[in-house]
C-alpha cells in the first residue's frame, strides 16, 4: 500500500524513512522530516570521484557538499544512523554516458564496490524556517515539486565536470522578501540566501512559467520572484562529464538524514552515530 504525502507530514523520520525504503512512497520530499537536513545525491564510480569532489568545493552555493560515503560502501555512516543510499531516497535518476536513462527506486542491483556517494545540501531545509515564520510556499501548499530553471551564471569547472547554476524558485509577497532572504542565510549547508531577487531575464531565465524540471508554481500579483542556487547543478555538470555510470536524486526526491537542520557540521556526532 503506498503511504500519502498529507500523512507522511507528520510522520516520525524513522518511520518516513522506513516507508521509502520500503518503496511505499516515491514522491517529493518537500515539506516532509521537518527538522533534518534533507541532501541531493550524486553517485560515481571511484575514477571520476576526486574531480566531481573538487567541483563541489570551488562551487559551494549549488553544491555544499554535506556528506560523502566510503568507496563501495552503501551506507551513510554520519548522516544517520541506519541509511542505505540504495534504498532510502524516493526516486533515483540513472545517468549513461551523460543521458538519462530512466529513474527507479532502488538502486541495489546498480551498487559497485566502487562507488562513492555524496550528499549535497538542499533547500527544502531552509524551507521549513520559512513555512514556521509563516511565509506560504505554493509548492508545498499544492503538493507540487519547486520549479527549477537552469541560468547563465557560470560554475567554476573542476576536470571534466563543468556547468551553469540551476537556481530553485519561490514567489514571495514583497515585504517579506527580505525576511525569507534573512532567514535562509542562516542555513549554508542548504544553499544559504539567495543568488538573484526579481527580474528572472537578468539571470538568463527566458520563461518563468517553462522550468527545467520540477512543475510550474504561480508568480502572483505585485509577488516577488526569488532565486535559490540549486542541488540539481551537479546534474547538469554530469551531462558534461558523461561518465560511463552516474546515479542521482530525481530532481525533488531527496534523502531525508538525521543531521538537524540547523546544525553548523554536517556529521553526527560520533556517539550518536
Amino acid at each position: 500500500m503506498s503511504a500519502r504525502f498529507d500523512t507522511l507530514r507528520t510522520t516520525p523520520l524513522p518511520a518516513l524513512r522506513a516507508q521509502i525504503r520500503a518503496g511505499r512512497y516515491s514522491g517529493h520530499t518537500a515539506g516532509l522530516g521537518t527538522g533534518h537536513l534533507q541532501a541531493n545525491i550524486v553517485i560515481l564510480p571511484a575514477p571520476e570521484a576526486l574531480d566531481f569532489m573538487r567541483f563541489c568545493q570551488r562551487n559551494p552555493k549549488p553544491c555544499p557538499l554535506v556528506g560523502m560515503s566510503d568507496t563501495g560502501d552503501a551506507m551513510m555512516h554520519t548522516l544517520g544512523r541506519d541509511i542505505d543510499i540504495r534504498s532510502d531516497v524516493p526516486a533515483y535518476n540513472i545517468y549513461r554516458h551523460g543521458r538519462l536513462d530512466g529513474s527507479v527506486t532502488d538502486i541495489t542491483d546498480l551498487w559497485t564496490p566502487d562507488m562513492v556517494a555524496f550528499a549535497l545540501g538542499c533547500s527544502f531545509t531552509f524551507e521549513h524556517a520559512l513555512i514556521r515564520a509563516g511565509i506560504p510556499l505554493w509548492h508545498v501548499t499544492h503538493d507540487t515539486t519547486v520549479p527549477m530553471f537552469r541560468t547563465a551564471i557560470p560554475c567554476v569547472p573542476a576536470g571534466p565536470f563543468r556547468s551553469h547554476m540551476v537556481v530553485s524558485m519561490r514567489a514571495i509577497d514583497p515585504e517579506r522578501v527580505q525576511e525569507a532572504v534573512a532567514l535562509s542565510r542562516c542555513y549554508p549547508l542548504a544553499h544559504g540566501a539567495p543568488v538573484h531577487v526579481g527580474d528572472p531575464a537578468a539571470i538568463g531565465i527566458k520563461d518563468i512559467t517553462r522550468p527545467d524540471w520540477g512543475d510550474p508554481a504561480p508568480v502572483t500579483g505585485d509577488q516577488v520572484p526569488v532565486f535559490w542556487a540549486c542541488g540539481v547543478t551537479p546534474q547538469v555538470a554530469l551531462e558534461a562529464a558523461a561518465p560511463a555510470l552516474c546515479i542521482t536524486h530525481k530532481p525533488g526526491h531527496m534523502l531525508i538524514t538525521d543531521i538537524p537542520e540547523e546544525a553548523e557540521t554536517p556529521v553526527l556526532a560520533p556517539e550518536t552515530a
